[in-house]
């Protein structure tokens, strides 16, 4: 009877056989850092703050939180893999294989569709970028990060890792050390880009690491909306996701950042996202995590200027083996700010979803309103869910929410829609649905649509 779901699991979890046209030794040092350096030729002052970043990596101790890390040998990761590709603007150009990969994928077709851009990474480099001329010719700028460190060098250095600096964490310094690929956006002054841009990355190689930086700038009064979306064959070794994301949001600025992520149940994903919003700015984070088989990923703002905002939704799914360790962070740094947080959790199949949150309200802070709702809802008795919200207020003079909520499915709900004709898979995809319903609606409707069908192929599988 499930045969009726429409999934089809074949469009991700695929391998393709590529030409590549480098790839480094396993594991992380000096030597490795200079060869990745030397191979994109770089300048000196970038490879300066990646041995400055291996420096950091090695005093740092492991996080004292989140999921279990054990199993991650950094030593048996392959840091760095070049495909035999150049960087191109134009399809047709792309190696057929690659391509073909992509094209499964529903790049570029998505482009055509609904976007403004893309920009699409294979292992470790980006090989296909490309954004409307109508774009460019207002001054918004998409490049892969790469290519804006040798072109834009000023802005690169003012804003690069200074959000989030090699110090902050043990894998901020992994990342600093051996970061490739990713995306570099500026949108200028009171300019709206009417599309989305995207990005999209593809682990193809077993036992790699991933590390692509995004870095995007939008300048006073202007508005973004960014999609970033991730997939990787499954291996039986494991793979590592460390990428960074900064977002500066200037004054009066609006940047909407979407993210589906569905890395395959063989990836640790340690990755890092972080805005800072200056006065009258808006940061929103959309984000569907699925995919991996540990995550730890908290996206933060800082709302640094008066009236800034922040608007946090985010809907994760931890199914049999996966232990899902998220949240959001606000920090609330000006007067009249104003935040909203909506963490939605499903677990099943024994799979884990560990909500871990931070709301700061400074001293300075004063008028300011937030709202934190957490939800969990668990489809068996083998799962588990977690929060744990830390809400910390150093002036009265402010105005905060707080709810949570943790449950298993109704049973009555189930039986009531199989009498109407489902099956028990059905009726559990159709009030997962529902439960993430405010999530789905904020994302553009082919994303929605996917993000639908990745639910209904995991409560699938997880019924057996």
């Amino acid at each position: 009877m499930r045969k009726n779901i429409n999934v089809d699991e074949s469009k991700f979890n695929f391998k393709s056989n590529t030409d590549y046209a480098f790839k480094s030794s396993p594991g992380l040092n000096e030597k490795i850092i200079r060869e990745i350096s030397e191979y994109k030729s770089e300048p000196s002052w970038m490879l300066e703050k990646r041995l400055e970043a291996l420096r950091a990596f090695h005093n740092i101790p492991e996080p004292n939180f989140g999921v279990d890390r054990s199993q991650l040998n950094i030593n048996e990761i392959i840091p760095y893999i070049r495909p035999n590709a150049a960087k191109e603007a134009s399809w047709d150009e792309v190696p057929e294989e690659i391509k073909n990969t992509f094209e499964r994928l529903g790049i570029p077709e998505a482009e055509r569709k609904s976007l403004a851009g893309v920009g699409a990474q294979y292992d470790s480099e980006v090989v296909y970028q490309h954004i409307r001329e109508d774009l460019e010719k207002l001054g918004v700028i998409f490049l892969d990060m790469e290519t804006a460190v040798k072109k834009y060098p000023e802005l690169v250095k003012k804003y690069f890792m200074r959000l989030v600096p090699a110090s902050d964490h043990k894998y901020a310094a992994l990342h600093g050390a051996i970061w490739s690929g990713g995306s570099f956006v500026y949108v200028p002054e009171n300019i709206r880009v009417p599309l989305p841009l995207q990005a999209y990355f593809r682990m193809n190689l077993a036992g790699m690491g991933q590390f692509e930086h995004t870095l995007i700038i939008a300048d006073k009064g202007s508005e973004l909306h960014f999609i970033e979306g991730c997939s990787a064959p499954r291996y039986n070794v494991h793979n590592l996701h460390a990428g960074m994301v900064e977002i500066y949001v200037m004054e009066g600025a609006k940047v909407r950042y979407s993210t589906i992520q569905n890395w395959s149940k063989n990836t640790f994903n340690l990755n890092t996202k972080r805005a800072i919003v200056e006065a009258e700015g808006t940061m929103e984070w959309v984000s569907g995590s699925l995919g991996s088989m540990k995550t730890m990923l908290y996206p933060a703002t800082i709302l640094n200027g008066r009236g800034a905002k922040a608007n946090h939704l985010a809907v994760t799914y931890a199914g049999a083996g996966q232990m899902m360790d998220t949240g959001s962070k606000v920090i609330h740094l000006a007067p009249g700010t104003s935040s909203t947080v909506d963490a939605r959790s499903i677990s099943v199949g024994g799979g884990w979803a560990f909500y871990r949150g931070l709301l700061y309200i400074s001293e300075k802070a004063k008028n300011s309103k937030a709202s934190v709702e957490c939800s969990a809802l668990m489809l068996d008795n083998f799962s588990k869910s977690d929060t744990v919200p830390i809400i910390d207020v150093r002036t009265n003079q402010s105005d905060i929410g707080h709810e949570a909520r943790i449950g298993r499915i109704s049973e009555d709900q189930i039986y009531y829609l199989m009498t109407r004709g489902l099956t028990e898979a059905e009726a559990k995809a159709m009030i997962v649905r529902g439960f993430m319903e405010p999530i789905s609606r904020e994302l553009p409707i082919e994303y929605a649509v996917e993000l639908n069908r990745l639910i209904n192929l995991e409560i699938e599988k997880s019924i057996g």
